[in-house]
């Protein structure tokens, strides 16, 4: 299967700093999902596996060699910027496109119209751009990334300023594709929709990847905390701090698993104890803490 591996980047636009070493690897078959503040460096990573800027110093690899104007061809892109041409029917447009990357015209007027058929948009394949909703302009943006059958998705905020079910059409046409065995790499502030789609996750802060792995993975490495059932108070023992409370709870942080019997203990040695888990963080929770 199709890998691509950002190894050791580094980008400087005058004073700032853009990359600083970003390094990770995505294999075939899996949903990578690129998270960071803005400015974190997501664009400027896939804007130079496209070709688009030129980096410093690293390199980018496809199947182990460097890319170059050829294999960067097996790229399907999908800009944050909508970057189709709005007084153009939709389907001609694909076409278009397709025709750049070597497809013949009449097996791309058939690819171009199964993907709007299967994006919903089917009955508007000759309408201009302009006349869709921003929505829908999103959905033949996506349509443009696939149109040539790419070997990996690269995908800058996909689902940016979709409704619900625009964006289960587009989760399931991205994830139809990894399980076909094409790398998606795809960068969005909707962490919840990251944590449910991705199989792993990378984490950027100042252009470097601070945290990456599976969302078990990322959550279970967050802070040791335990919710405790009780309405007991000035019991904690040595080890745990109060990092939250309600009328009938609290939260304690620790730095080692093996505090937690003494942390139950203290708590029935102190009055009814009626609940007791780990409190393990979602994944905003997690990026929070990552990125402060």
């Amino acid at each position: 299967m199709t890998t691509i591996e950002i190894r050791n980047l580094h980008k400087r636009f005058g004073d700032v700093q853009a990359l600083d070493g970003m390094d990770f690897t995505v294999h075939g078959g899996e949903m990578y999902g690129f998270v960071g503040s803005n400015g974190a460096g997501k664009s400027t990573t896939m804007r130079i596996a496209l070709g688009v800027l030129a980096a410093d110093s690293g390199e980018v690899l496809l199947d182990g060699q460097p890319l170059d104007d050829d294999s960067r061809r097996r790229i399907g892109y999908m800009p944050e910027e909508r970057g189709l041409y709005g007084k153009e029917k939709i389907l001609d447009q694909l076409v278009f496109l397709a025709k750049l990357h070597g497809v013949d015209g009449a097996a791309a007027k058939k690819r171009g119209t199964e993907l709007l058929d299967a994006l919903g948009l089917g009955e508007r394949l000759n309408d201009k751009l302009d006349d869709l909703s921003l929505g829908n302009q999103q959905r033949v943006q996506l349509a443009a990334s696939l149109i040539h059958d790419p070997d990996i998705l690269i995908l800058d905020e996909p689902f940016s300023g979709l409704d619900p079910v625009a964006v289960d059409v587009m989760s399931t046409m991205l994830t139809d594709r990894a399980r076909a065995g094409v790398p998606v790499i795809f960068s969005s502030h909707q962490l919840d929709l990251v944590q449910r789609l991705c199989d792993r996750i990378g984490i950027v802060t100042r252009g470097r990847m601070v945290a990456e792995g599976t969302v078990d993975e990322l959550r279970s490495g967050g802070p040791l905390r335990y919710r405790v059932g009780t309405r007991a108070r000035g019991w904690i023992p040595a080890g745990a701090s109060l990092v939250g409370e309600g009328a009938d709870y609290v939260i304690l942080e620790t730095d080692s698993a093996d505090n937690d019997q003494a942390i139950l203990q203290a708590a029935m040695a102190a009055g009814p104890v009626h609940e007791f888990t780990r409190v393990v963080p979602d994944l905003a929770d997690m990026f929070k803490e990552v990125v402060q």
